[in-house]
């Protein structure tokens, strides 16, 4: 009884984020979220924004049932069956678990690991505070910007790292977004794991990680495209297909 009400409870507050967002600060973590009306209005509709709250909510169960220092530690965004992890963890036997319980979710399709343990780079560097201001501002420019649906973009900010999810119409608006990212005070790097909308991963089916959690990233190559994403450098940092990162200018 009790876990069906946390799972109930993770799913309706992961469906009124974008409600609660638009009202009060933006914390460091900003989701593209699903209600009803909002739903509708994303790349992919209702059926993918209640799938993902679905995967959001059971995450936040199963890491809640292992240490409830897991979902303190660790930020957690999900577009259409892709799971962003980020954050700081203690030990990096803790990345590895958290990586673990989330493969074990039905319907996740890849898993981007961006957590650090403490000492390793980017685990230091930013405060909380300085890192909730980034995301607002970017969130804000992304809402006030006509030419950029905002609904699709998920943001993080962590230790003046700003880690980029979601769905893009298309390359034009993707770069918009990043030069929003990039030209705000305080961010040191900027992570795109954006995909545009005609992407093949967003149609493919769900399947396993190509090894083990516990085994670390394994990069594979990225689908053929006419022209490469907007100035961005792939690095071997998620378990089924490369990162991409912006260097500011």
């Amino acid at each position: 009884m009790i876990r069906s009400r946390f799972l109930l409870l993770s799913v309706l507050f992961a469906l009124a984020a974008p409600i609660l967002s638009a009202c009060t600060p933006v914390g460091v973590a900003v989701g593209a979220g699903a209600t009803a009306g909002v739903a509708a209005q994303q790349e992919g509709g209702l059926n993918a924004a209640a799938t993902d709250a679905r995967i959001r909510a059971q995450i936040n169960q199963l890491w809640f049932e292992k240490d409830i220092e897991m979902m303190r530690r660790v930020g957690l965004s999900v577009s259409n069956g892709r799971v962003l992890l980020t954050g700081v963890v203690p030990q990096p036997e803790d990345r590895v678990e958290a990586v673990r319980l989330v493969w074990q979710v039905q319907g996740v399709r890849e898993v981007i690991n961006e957590i650090r343990a403490q000492g390793e780079e980017g685990s230091r560097g930013g405060s909380y505070a300085s890192d909730v201001w980034i995301s607002t501002q970017l969130r804000s420019k992304l809402l006030f910007d006509s030419q950029i649906n905002a609904i699709n973009y998920s943001v993080e900010t962590i230790h003046g790292i700003v880690y980029l999810m979601g769905v893009a119409i298309s390359r034009e608006e993707l770069e918009r977004v990043i030069n929003h990212a990039r030209n705000i005070s305080g961010v040191n790097r900027v992570v795109n794991h954006v995909l545009l909308k005609d992407d093949p991963r967003l149609r493919a089916p769900s399947s396993a990680p190509q090894t083990a959690p516990d085994s670390g990233p394994v990069p594979t190559a990225a689908p053929a495209s006419s022209e490469p994403p907007p100035r961005v450098d792939p690095a071997p940092a998620t378990q089924s297909a490369p990162i991409q990162r912006v260097p500011l200018q």
